[in-house]
């Protein structure tokens, strides 16, 4: 194998979250840098960036769409020039456009694609020339819907499902070069995943009753509990795993 640094010590790791100005995104990239990491919080919103940067002098906000033309090449030329490497890439960045088969537009559709789908194959992508040199590791964020049924949000389910695929063949296409691909399922959440949705607070509430009725723990999940998760697999202590899935969901996927 090529890369030789994967027991590297945790305050020399760089890590790179998309999407870190809230909710998964921001406690994983706090968690990693409790733990001596430095952390790139990359996400479209200067203000939440800020506010995530603030809670860790290891967190350096980066403005960037992971979408635009040059802008996964751009995240790899940033943690290259600050840091010279790139240990932990996190494919956390999301959304989801709401809608039943029948009222979908391509609009809906491509937006989705575009963020939960192609940006985390380039991303992963421009990053591999750093993760081979340093025994790094990809974590993508998918979520445990979509192993169910999520009627009304479709498109979003499949791009998710999608991220699982790819993380299994990507195990085992860059396990030869020292990179290890594992992937979390969040379950329901306390983030603001409906508000960016534009959900009214009756339909807020009426998907959390929903979720509650499905998810055998009884409770909704913390963000820092998907980060903790994220850390484990990400950490040198696991190095003999790859090509998991994990569910984070209170046991909503077996019930």
């Amino acid at each position: 194998m090529t890369g030789m640094n994967s027991t590297a010590p945790q305050s020399s790791r760089v890590v790179a979250v998309t999407g870190a100005g809230t909710g998964i995104g921001r406690a994983t990239a706090r968690a990693f840098a409790a733990e001596g990491a430095h952390v790139f919080a990359i996400g479209r919103r200067s203000g939440p960036l800020e506010e995530t940067a603030a809670l860790s002098d290891r967190i350096t906000p980066l403005l960037a769409d992971i979408t635009a033309e040059g802008g996964p090449e751009g995240i790899v030329r940033a943690a290259l020039g600050t840091y010279g490497r790139l240990d932990v890439l996190i494919n956390n960045a999301g959304i989801v456009c709401s809608g039943a088969l029948g009222v979908l537009t391509p609009d809906m559709i491509a937006s989705q694609l575009a963020t939960n789908l192609i940006a985390p194959v380039l991303l992963t992508q421009a990053a591999l020339p750093l993760l081979e040199t340093s025994s790094g590791v990809v974590v993508n964020v998918s979520t445990s819907v979509g192993l169910r049924a999520w009627p009304g949000s479709s498109v979003y389910a499949a791009t998710k499902t999608a991220l699982e695929s790819l993380t299994r063949s990507w195990a085992v296409e860059l396990a030869p070069r020292g990179i290890r691909v594992v992937a979390v399922a969040p379950g329901a959440i306390d983030t603001p995943i409906g508000e960016h949705q534009g959900l009214s607070p009756e339909r807020r509430a009426a998907l959390r009753e929903w979720q509650l009725a499905h998810t055998p723990l009884g409770r909704i999940g913390r963000s820092e509990e998907v980060a903790r998760a994220i850390t484990h697999l990400a950490a040198p202590a696991a190095s003999f795993t790859t090509g998991v899935v994990l569910p984070v969901d209170g046991g909503a996927v077996v019930a």
